[in-house]
C-alpha cells in the first residue's frame, strides 16, 4: 500500500514516562508531538498506560502506522495527523469529513456551499493542505444558516 506523504510516518519516538507523548515526523516534513494520555484511557488502548508497552513505539514497514502490541495495538498515521494538528490548534481534516457527513454534503455539494473548488475540498479532505479559519467558519457558518432556515 502506498501511502501519501503527508499520511507516511518517517519516526516515531515515544517520550517517556507518564507524560504518554510521542514525536513523530512525517515524509512531508511535518513534525509534531502529540499527547496520547486521553486517548489511553480508552479500554481499547488502555495498554498504552503500561511504560513497557508504549516505550516500544515503532514505525511499521510502510509508515502508515505506530505499532506498540503487534497486531494488536497500533494507530494509523492520518488519525496521528489529525490528532497533532489539533492538540496545536489547528483544524484537522476529519472535522471536514465529518461537518459533510454531518450534514449530508458529498465533495461537490461541500465545495459550493462553502464557495471553494472541489480540488481544493480534497486538499483538505486528504490532509495534503492545512485547513484555514477562514474555510472552517465557512463551514459553520453555513451549518448555522441552515439550521435558522430550518426554525423559520
Amino acid at each position: 500500500m502506498i501511502h501519501q506523504p503527508q499520511h507516511t510516518i518517517t519516526s516515531a519516538n515515544p517520550i517517556g514516562g507518564a507524560k504518554l507523548e510521542l514525536a513523530l515526523t512525517f515524509a512531508d516534513g511535518f513534525a509534531a508531538t502529540v499527547k496520547l494520555k486521553d486517548w489511553s484511557r480508552r479500554k481499547a488502548l488502555a495498554a498504552l498506560s503500561d511504560p513497557a508497552v508504549f516505550a516500544a513505539a515503532r514505525v511499521d514497514a510502510h509508515g502508515g502506522y505506530v505499532v506498540f502490541i503487534e497486531d494488536d495495538l497500533e494507530l494509523a498515521a492520518d488519525n496521528l495527523r489529525n490528532l497533532a494538528i489539533e492538540q496545536s490548534g489547528g483544524i484537522g481534516h476529519e472535522r471536514m469529513w465529518n461537518w459533510m457527513h454531518a450534514n449530508n454534503l458529498t465533495q461537490e455539494r461541500a465545495a459550493a456551499a462553502i464557495g471553494i473548488s472541489r480540488r481544493m475540498l480534497n486538499y483538505y479532505l486528504s490532509g495534503a493542505k492545512a485547513i484555514p479559519l477562514t474555510v472552517w467558519l465557512a463551514c459553520v457558518g453555513w451549518q448555522y444558516q441552515r439550521q435558522q432556515e430550518m426554525v423559520a
